[in-house]
């Protein structure tokens, strides 16, 4: 799999070679190309998280969420990837391998590892790997007669294989996401059996993904702060633009305060980090709802219909924050409150 892969999103040109919006592939090879400059200069290299400096790693996260969220998911991915192996110490990562995190489970048939002897194999189908085409390395969970454990595979090779028209998605189009077949793929594990769900950089890293939101938020709401200084604003969109500067100045603080309490706590001794990234995710996705819903009150369609940047950056936000699991995750923190975190 290379960067010039067709992506499995698999719209083509315009008709004719018109004027317009650019196809999901093409955003596909777009993102692609900047993911992989960010790679090789050595801009994805942020701090881990709880060392003293996740501020900074979560600033950097939110200001890729504003410029592309579908480059921020790649980014998100690989910079999570490299936490992950120096927690887990997993093969540390070479120049120029680009990493994701692929690690849904979905009901259904999955991935598979197997303990062939000579070393762990996977087969099987992975849904929702983002990055499919322009990632070479992934960790990978999958079932082994063991339980769940977590895998660092080699994905550029012709044994793993994007599964064409899986990934459909208007919104996130350019995040190449598509399921992926596994056949006979050596893999290398990394931690031990259900180690990835329950180190506290888990909890972390679901931090991370929030401040990808957030951003995205912030390219949102830049329709109607870039309104308001074109012309003045009448009574009703001011209003809308106080309630966004309120709902993003509020969110942006919490996440610098999860950020201090990570690295007042980064081995999670304290017991707070699942409650913490519940309560994140919670507010920022509430935030970022609220945020779309406001900017859409105040400029009505006119940059949904003219501007293909907000309309994407709209588009993209929708279907990003249903990694956010809502009224289930809503239910778990009210669970763990109440001391009944063992309930369903």
């Amino acid at each position: 799999m290379t960067t010039d892969a067709t992506c499995s999103a698999g719209a083509g040109s315009h008709p004719g070679g018109a004027a317009g919006p650019p196809s999901p592939a093409e955003l596909c090879r777009t993102v692609a190309r900047r993911f992989t400059t960010l790679v090789d200069r050595g801009a994805l290299r942020l701090p881990y998280p709880g060392e003293g400096r996740t501020r900074e790693r979560f600033r950097a996260l939110a200001a890729l969420g504003r410029e592309d969220l579908s480059l921020a998911r790649l980014a998100e991915g690989h910079t999570d990837a490299l936490a992950i192996l120096h927690e887990l110490d997993g093969p540390p990562p070479r120049p120029g391998e680009r990493w994701g995190v692929w690690a849904a489970q979905p009901p259904g048939p999955g991935l598979t590892a197997t303990d062939k002897g000579g070393g762990w194999r996977l087969d099987g189908v992975k849904p929702y790997c983002s990055g499919a085409h322009s990632c070479t390395h992934a960790l990978v969970t999958a079932d082994s007669d063991q339980g769940r454990r977590l895998f660092a595979v080699r994905v550029s090779g012709p044994a793993v294989a994007p599964v064409p028209g899986t990934w459909q998605a208007v919104g996130m189009a350019g995040s190449d996401t598509p399921d992926v077949t596994f056949t006979d793929v050596p893999a290398t594990p990394v931690g031990d059996i259900g180690g990835y769900l329950r180190r506290p950089g888990f909890q972390h890293g679901g931090v991370g993904v929030a401040a990808c939101w957030l951003g995205g938020a912030r390219a949102v709401a830049g329709a109607l702060v870039a309104e308001a200084g074109r012309r003045p604003l009448d009574a009703h969109a001011a209003a809308h633009l106080g309630e966004v500067d309120v709902l993003l100045h509020a969110a942006e603080s919490v996440l610098e305060r999860a950020a201090d309490e990570i690295d007042h706590d980064p081995y999670d001794r304290l017991g707070g980090a699942r409650v913490r990234g519940l309560r994140v995710r919670a507010l920022v996705e509430k935030v970022c709802t609220d945020v779309m819903w406001h900017v859409g009150r105040a400029t009505g369609a006119e940059p949904l219909c003219h501007d293909a940047r907000h309309a994407r950056a709209v588009a993209d936000l929708t279907v990003y924050l249903r990694q956010h699991h809502a009224e289930r995750n809503h239910a778990e923190l009210g669970h763990l409150l109440t001391g009944h975190e063992d309930r369903p």
